[in-house]
Order: structure tokens, then C-alpha cells, then sequence
């Protein structure tokens, strides 16, 4: 079914019914700003501002030194946090990619099985391999540090890559792959050549997934990395004083934190939503 097929009842609706349909939509958009606002606000108020009955007021004046106190000791992790998050999210890409290009254009014995089998790693708690997972770590000489995280998130990452690539060169023409194969193409040139070029809207979407969620990530950062090779979010975590929290600059530490992502998806959003789309509607 088509999206022109999709939108011809939307059509069929008096116009201010189709006006309330946006209504629902307007109030999750704010539901889901609040905590951002609060973060905003806060972040820009002097400690003295800071309480429970006055926490929705709008700041009394404008404070900046508390973005600037807490980057000053976010910077070192924010960087720990891009150093980690680009490789993770480049490769867990591309293997993914690899994978599905194999499972949906190259049957081989077993495939049926093994798709299964990589989709299970989707739903297994990150709790349950945590301990198993830290004596790998240091069997491999790969605990404390950054790399270590890396490969985790690598991991971690492939089930979802290898559905969303697997799922789009499915619903790409069976005809490509034949007429490489005989243009005397093999198993890598097909998909370097013919299918790698024409797969940017799924590495659009899983870069983004993979981006946000190894960004996001406190459960393994916190068992893996050591406080020199922390990310943002532990070093956030760690920002809150034993007597006294200053919560103007936690909060502006925790706005600095979701700036990154929240970037990213007000600048490719709209390729993020294209790239699920694609080969999903056929017709």
C-alpha cells in the first residue's frame, strides 16, 4: 500500500477534523519538552532560586556561569563520549549492513536459523551478562578503557543493524543481485558495487539509533570504563555533591549532556523517518 493510498481518508475528513487530529500530537510534543524546560530553566537560575514551589517560575535573571561550570567539567567526558559513540556507531553499522545484505540477498544453508539467532541478542538483558562480561573484558586485556566500551556497544548494536539492513534489501528487485552475478560480480563486489550505494537511508537510521543509544548509555559505562575513560553520563551521574547538590549547574550538566541528540534529530530527523520508511511500503 502506497502513502498516497495512506492519506486519501485523511482527505475525505471536514477540514477542522483533520485539524484536531494534530491536537493529540501537540500535547505529547509538550508532555515530552517538559523535562527539557525544567532542565532549561533551572540550569539558568542562581542557587538561591533553586526549590520545589518555584521550580516551574521562569529564572528572575539570566545565568550563564552555570553552563559554564558544568561544561568545564563535562569537556574531558564529552569528549570520552564522541570518542566512543562514532567508531561504535560506524562499525556496528556496518557490519550490520554486511550481515543483512548476506541474510536477505545470498541464502546459504541455514540462514533461517542463524537471523533468529542474532535478533535473540536484541532481548537479552544487559544486567544478566554484565559479570560474564567484565572477566571477558580483562581476559582480553580490553577492561577500563574506552575500547572495551566500544566493543560492547559493537556488539550490542549488531542484532538491530543486521534487522533494519536485512529488512531493507529484502525489498530491494532480486534483479540487482542476478544481474551483477552475471556481469561476473561476487559475493563482496555486489554488495560494495551494486547495494552498499543504494543503502544510505538505513545507515541513516541505524547510525542515528546507534548514536543516541551508545550517547545514552550508563549501565556498561559505569561496570567497564575507569574514571579517567568515562563518558558524559557517568561524570553526570558523579556531578552531585555528598552534602549539598547544586542543582542549577546539575541541570545545566544534564541540558549540556542532551545536546548532542538532540541535535541530531532536529537535523536528520526527517531523514531518520525516510530512512524507516524505505522498502517498508510496497505497491
Amino acid at each position: 500500500m502506497s502513502t498516497t493510498a495512506l492519506s486519501k481518508p485523511l482527505r475525505r475528513l471536514p477540514f477542522q477534523w483533520r485539524h484536531l487530529l494534530y491536537l493529540p500530537l501537540i500535547l505529547m510534543s509538550i508532555f515530552y519538552l517538559i523535562p527539557l524546560y525544567l532542565m532549561l530553566t533551572t540550569g539558568l537560575k542562581g542557587f538561591e532560586e533553586i526549590n520545589l514551589q518555584t521550580m516551574w517560575n521562569l529564572p528572575k535573571s539570566i545565568r550563564f556561569d552555570n553552563f559554564i561550570a558544568a561544561f568545564q567539567t563535562l569537556a574531558p567526558y564529552m569528549w570520552n563520549s564522541f570518542s566512543m559513540v562514532i567508531p561504535a556507531a560506524i562499525i556496528s553499522s556496518f557490519l550490520g549492513s554486511i550481515n543483512g545484505f548476506v541474510l536477505a540477498k545470498w541464502k546459504f544453508r541455514g540462514a533461517d536459523l542463524i537471523f533468529p539467532l542474532i535478533l535473540f541478542g536484541m532481548f537479552i538483558p544487559y544486567q544478566s551478562i554484565l559479570i560474564p562480561l567484565v572477566e571477558f573484558m580483562k581476559t582480553i586485556n580490553m577492561y577500563g578503557g574506552l575500547p572495551g566500551l566500544v566493543l560492547a556497544h559493537v556488539i550490542y548494536g549488531i542484532p538491530i543493524t543486521t534487522l533494519t539492513f536485512r529488512n531493507y534489501y529484502a525489498s530491494l528487485p532480486k534483479e540487482l543481485v542476478e544481474a551483477s552475478r552475471m556481469d561476473g560480480a561476487g559475493l563482496l563486489g555486489t554488495y560494495w558495487y551494486i547495494l552498499l550505494p543504494l543503502s544510505w537511508p538505513s545507515f541513516v537510521v541505524v547510525l542515528i539509533w546507534q548514536f543516541t543509544s551508545a550517547w545514552n548509555d550508563f549501565l556498561f559505562a559505569v561496570v567497564l570504563t575507569n574514571p579517567q575513560a568515562w563518558p558524559i553520563t557517568v561524570a553526570l551521574n558523579n556531578m552531585a555533591g555528598s552534602q549539598i547538590i547544586a542543582w542549577n549547574i546539575q541541570m545545566a550538566g544534564s541540558f549540556l549532556a542532551a545536546v548532542p541528540t538532540l541535535l541530531v534529530y532536529i537535523f536528520l530527523g526527517r531523514y531518520f523517518l525516510r530512512g524507516l520508511m524505505a522498502g517498508s511500503l510496497k505497491g
